[in-house]
């Protein structure tokens, strides 16, 4: 009887090429600092190479579990793992009230519940996790009802999603500051920015790391 050939090792299906691990660093390094994915020119530009080639890149990814995004929705890629994450630890993270992501408002400080977050992600500080009130951050892709989870920090850089107090009110917004001067701004056009006045009590109270979209009833 003839032998079989010893059949050679396949590459998994879920690994990545070194131009793939590059776009998911970049990528998941700019939703860390701005709260937000790249357009597909700024992640190109990062990369070197054509906004065409980064987009087939996270298509890529796309394919191969590490990436979401919601159809017809700029900026909206999530990166759901990384190439060592197989099955990811879960830790409980305290959720401390509700955040108006509109109008600003008194957050509740009563704990109500906890949140199942990834170990990798609440390892970074300690955090806490709001519930999301309004739809002024709905192109940040945070919407009513979904939960934000916060690392606490008093300093946060421009640019930023930060959790914010301004005279007892809680608020979800980009931080900018610009020649002294500190705006709240929305990512929704139809809220305008909260301009922070020089004699109002105003504080950070953290900085938006993550964000649990609530579930779609069916």
């Amino acid at each position: 009887m003839p032998r079989s050939r010893p059949q050679r090792g396949r590459p998994r299906q879920d690994a990545i090429t070194e131009g793939q691990s590059r776009a998911l660093d970049e990528l998941s390094a700019a939703i860390d600092r701005h709260g937000i994915a790249p357009t597909m020119t700024e992640l190109g530009e990062k990369l070197g190479i054509t906004a065409a080639s980064a987009h087939q890149l996270i298509l890529q990814l796309e394919r191969k579990g590490y990436v979401s995004r919601q159809p017809r929705k700029a900026r909206s890629l999530r990166v759901l793992r990384r190439p060592s994450q197989t099955i990811e630890s879960l830790v409980p993270v305290r959720l401390v009230g509700v955040v108006k992501a509109g109008p600003a408002m008194l957050a509740e400080e009563n704990c109500l519940g906890e949140v199942m977050v990834a170990s990798s992600l609440a390892g970074r500080g300690p955090c806490f996790a709001l519930q999301i009130s309004g739809d002024s951050m709905k192109d940040a892709d945070m919407r009513d009802g979904d939960v934000v989870i916060v690392r606490r920090q008093l300093i946060a850089e421009n640019g930023e999603i930060v959790v914010a107090m301004i005279d007892d009110e809680a608020t979800v917004k980009r931080l900018e500051v610009e020649d002294g001067a500190i705006r709240l701004l929305p990512e929704n056009r139809k809220y305008k920015p909260i301009v922070v006045q020089p004699d109002s009590d105003f504080r950070v109270l953290g900085k938006v790391i993550g964000v649990s979209h609530k579930s779609k009833s069916k």
